[in-house]
C-alpha cells in the first residue's frame, strides 16, 4: 500500500507539473503579449505626438527658454499617457556639453538605456521607432523587473542629436504572473495530497483483503484446511471472498478425501505386506529344499524347482520393498548417520557387480576425479549402499554389453556419485518419469534380473532424507547416467553439485574392475591406501 500511495504522488506531481508549466507558460504569454500591444500602441501614438511638438517649437539660441520649452512638451505628453510610463530625453551621441540637461520622469534613470538601442535609433532618423526589452530596478524594494524602452529621435535646435525614449514597467504583469503561479502550485499540492489520499483508501479498500486472502491461503497451505476469509459487504471483493471460501471448502473436502484415500492405501500394502510375510516365509523355505534336491527330479521338474526359486526371491524382493516404501509414505523411516567412506563403499558394489557384468557382456570401470577433499561424508552406509547397488545394477542391465562408468567426485561441502552406461539409454519423456513407481520404459522387454519396479523410488525417498539430489540423463542411442549428490555433513547444505550430467572424463582416468578389488587396474590419483585404511577402521567399529 506503501509503494502505490508513493508512486501515485509521484505520477500526480509530475503530471500536474507539467501541466502547470504548460498553463503558466501560456497565461505569462498572453498576459505580456497583452500588455506589449497595449503599450505598443500607446508609445507609437506618444512619440508621434513628440515629434510633432518637438517640430513645433520656437527655434531659440537662449538655453533658458529652450528649457521651458522642452519642459512644457514633456508636461503635455504626460497629461496624455494612459498608462504609467518614465521619459527619457537623451543626448545620442557624446560632443561635449550639450546645450540643455539630459531629463528623465518616472523614476527612470539613463543607465536603462543601452549604447545598441542609442546607436539604433540615431541611426535610423526621426519618426522610426525602436523598441528593447529592459531591466528595471525599483528604487524601494531594489528588486529588478521586467520592462520595455521605445525610443526614437526628436528635432532640437541644438547642434546635438537628441532621443525621446519611453520606459514601460511590466511588474504588475510579473506580479499577475506570480500569482497564477501560486494558485497553480497550490492547486497542484492539493491535487497531490487528495491523489495520495484516495489511493491511500483504494489500496487500503482493495490490498487489505488481498493481504487476509494471502494469509489465509498461507495457512490453508500449512494444513489449516478449516481457515476462511471474513466477507463484509457485496461488492466484488466479497464476491471474490465468497469465491475463495468455496473454493478452499472444496480444496478441504478432496484432500481430505484425498488424505483418507492415501492412509488406507498406505494401511492396505502395510497390512498385505506383513499378512504375506508369514505365508512367503513358509514357501520360501519349502522352495530353497526343492532346488537343494532338484538333482534328483527329472528335468522337467528340476526346471520347474529352478523357476519357483527364482520366482520366490522376486516375490520376497518385492515385498521388501513394499514394506520399505509403506515407511516411507508412512513418515517412519529414519537414519543411522555415520562417518562413511564413499570410496570405498562404491568399490565394494563394483566388486560385488562384476559377476552380473560380466554375464552381461559389460566391462566396470571407476573413474575418480582428483581431489584433495576426501569422499568421506555423514550417511546412512545401508541406505547409500542400496542406492548405488540399484544404480549400478540398473546400468549394467541397460548397458547392452558396453562400459560402464562409477565416477566420483567430491567439494569442500558435498560428494558426488555418477554412474554412465553407453548402452539403450532414454528420452527426455523417459527421465521425467524414470522415478516414478513401478514404471518401466519398455514394459514388454525382457528382464535378466529381478526387479520390483520400486528401486529408484526407494532411492529417491533415501535421498531425500540425506538431503541430496538424485538425477538422471539419458539420450536414445548414447546410453544415460544418474547422478548422486550427497552433503558431507546433514546440518550443513550444498549449492551445486561437483559433478556434471553427463561428467566428462578422460579414458585415462578409468579403472577397471574385477571380482578380485586388489586387481583394480589403471592409474589413480586417490589416495586408497589412506581411505582403505579408514573404511576398515569404519568396520572395526
Amino acid at each position: 500500500m506503501v509503494r502505490a500511495v508513493f508512486f501515485t504522488g509521484l505520477l500526480t506531481l509530475v503530471g500536474t507539473g507539467l501541466i502547470a508549466y504548460i498553463l503558466v507558460q501560456q497565461v505569462t504569454t498572453g498576459l505580456y503579449q497583452e500588455r506589449m500591444d497595449q503599450v505598443e500602441a500607446e508609445a507609437t501614438i506618444g512619440l508621434a505626438q513628440a515629434i510633432s511638438e518637438f517640430a513645433s517649437m520656437s527655434p531659440t539660441t537662449d538655453t533658458t527658454e529652450l528649457e521651458e520649452q522642452v519642459a512644457d512638451v514633456e508636461s503635455s505628453l504626460e497629461g496624455s499617457a494612459a498608462l504609467p510610463r518614465g521619459t527619457l530625453l537623451l543626448p545620442l551621441e557624446e560632443t561635449g556639453n550639450p546645450q540643455i540637461m539630459p531629463r528623465s520622469t518616472g523614476g527612470v534613470i539613463e543607465a536603462v538605456i543601452s549604447d545598441q538601442l542609442r546607436s539604433e535609433v540615431l541611426a535610423s532618423g526621426p519618426e522610426v521607432q525602436h523598441r528593447q526589452p529592459v531591466a528595471i530596478e525599483d528604487p524601494e524594494t531594489g528588486e529588478t523587473v521586467p520592462g520595455v524602452a521605445f525610443g526614437t529621435s526628436v528635432p532640437l535646435s541644438v547642434p546635438q542629436s537628441w532621443g525621446l525614449f519611453y520606459v514601460y514597467d511590466f511588474s504588475s504583469v510579473q506580479d499577475n504572473v506570480n500569482f497564477v503561479f501560486r494558485v497553480f502550485l497550490t492547486a497542484a499540492g492539493a491535487i497531490v495530497v487528495m491523489n495520495m489520499l484516495i489511493a491511500a483508501w483504494v489500496s487500503r479498500s482493495v490490498v487489505r483483503p488481498v493481504s487476509q486472502a494471502a494469509e489465509v491461503s498461507e495457512r490453508i497451505a500449512d494444513g489449516q484446511l478449516d481457515q476462511r476469509l471474513a466477507v463484509v459487504g457485496e461488492d466484488e471483493i466479497a464476491r471474490l471472498g465468497v469465491s475463495f471460501n468455496r473454493m478452499a471448502s472444496t480444496l478441504q473436502e478432496q484432500i481430505t478425501q484425498l488424505a483418507n484415500l492415501s492412509k488406507m492405501q498406505q494401511r492396505f500394502v502395510s497390512d498385505v505386506s506383513h499378512e504375506l510375510r508369514t505365508p512367503l516365509t513358509t514357501v520360501s523355505m519349502a522352495s530353497s529344499m526343492l532346488y537343494e534336491s532338484r538333482e534328483e527330479f527329472d528335468p522337467v521338474s528340476q526346471r520347474s524347482t529352478e523357476l519357483l526359486h527364482h520366482q520366490v526371491e522376486r516375490f520376497q524382493a518385492l515385498l521388501a520393498d513394499l514394506l520399505e516404501m509403506s515407511r516411507f509414505d508412512a513418515g517412519a523411516a529414519e537414519l543411522a548417520l555415520s562417518d562413511v567412506d564413499l570410496w570405498a563403499l562404491c568399490e565394494d558394489v563394483a566388486t560385488a557387480a562384476v559377476p552380473l557384468a560380466e554375464a552381461a557382456g559389460a566391462e566396470l570401470y571407476m573413474v575418480v576425479q582428483d581431489s584433495g577433499d576426501g569422499f568421506i561424508a555423514e550417511v546412512d552406509r545401508r541406505r547409500i549402499d542400496r542406492i548405488l547397488r540399484n544404480l549400478v545394477n540398473n546400468a549394467i542391465e541397460h548397458s547392452e554389453g558396453r562400459p560402464v562408468d562409477v565416477v566420483l567426485k567430491s567439494s569442500p561441502s558435498s560428494v558426488a556419485i555418477a554412474v554412465r552406461d553407453y548402452g539403450v539409454g532414454m528420452t527426455t519423456e523417459e527421465v521425467s518419469h524414470v522415478f516414478d513407481r513401478f514404471w518401466r520404459a519398455d514394459p514388454a522387454r525382457a528382464r535378466t534380473t529381478g526387479g520390483s519396479g520400486l528401486g529408484l523410488s526407494i532411492a529417491t525417498e533415501d535421498t531425500r532424507l540425506h538431503q541430496g539430489t538424485l538425477d538422471a540423463w539419458g539420450e536414445k542411442g548414447k546410453g544415460s547416467c544418474f547422478r548422486l549428490v550427497l552433503p558431507r555433513r546433514q546440518d550443513q547444505s550444498f549449492h551445486s553439485s561437483p559433478l556434471g550430467l553427463p561428467p566428462s572424463y578422460g579414458d585415462h582416468q578409468r579403472m577397471q574392475v574385477s571380482a578380485d578389488p586388489e586387481t583394480i587396474t589403471g592409474e589413480i590419483t586417490h589416495d586408497r591406501v589412506n581411505e582403505q585404511s579408514l573404511y576398515q577402521k569404519e568396520q572395526e567399529g
